[in-house]
């Protein structure tokens, strides 16, 4: 079981990107400019994305690319065709929402790291596990963990585990923007 920990910070734009490169950051994690829950940031088109994981690869630092919105099914290929982009780009690992989507990108691309989003509310050991046995290779926990249960999850799954450490804008559940949809008329 990997214990390392990963300083790793939201990047909305480039000049928030290199001030996470330029401050310690381990990873960053970023949208494109569709099929991101990061849709108020600026994000990254695809010549963007492309000089973003150039800059920080070139500084030993980790692009996780957030594909975690729920995928109609006329946006499919175009999700797909994404995913496939950045991986061709370099990106260090994907996170997900939509199973259907972590399925695809696990099957079609199985060297590349996919991440269980905040969205998917895992919260538990057999939602760890189940993800683990769906081949992802991290869960990104639920916000309302304490840290016992946090440990918990670690001690008993064989999985990476991600913790956010600042708020967020999703409260009522994390990852389940309900009431923050409410007081902000958006849903993300």
């Amino acid at each position: 079981m990997n214990n390392n920990i990963e300083l790793l910070s939201p990047a909305g734009d480039f000049e928030c990107l290199k001030a996470a490169v330029q401050n310690g950051a381990n990873a960053v994690y970023l949208g494109a400019s569709s099929f991101s829950a990061r849709a108020n940031a600026k994000n990254f088109n695809l010549e963007e994305l492309k000089a973003a994981i150039e800059y920080a690869t070139l500084r030993n630092v980790a692009v996780h690319l957030t594909l975690n919105t729920l995928i109609k099914n006329d946006e499919w290929n175009d999700v797909i065709e994404l995913a496939i982009k950045a991986y061709e780009y370099g990106v260090s690992a994907i996170l997900v929402q939509d199973v259907g989507l972590a399925k695809a990108l696990i099957s079609a691309l199985p060297d590349l790291p996919i991440h269980a989003s905040t969205q998917m509310t895992i919260h538990n050991l057999e939602g760890a596990k189940f993800a683990k046995e769906m081949g992802f290779s991290r869960v990104v926990l639920a916000r309302e963990l304490s840290i016992n249960e946090i440990q918990f999850i670690h001690a008993n799954c064989d999985i990476e585990l991600e913790a956010f450490i600042h708020g967020a804008l999703c409260i009522s559940y994390s990852g389940q923007c309900l009431m923050s949809s409410s007081i902000n008329a958006r849903s993300r």
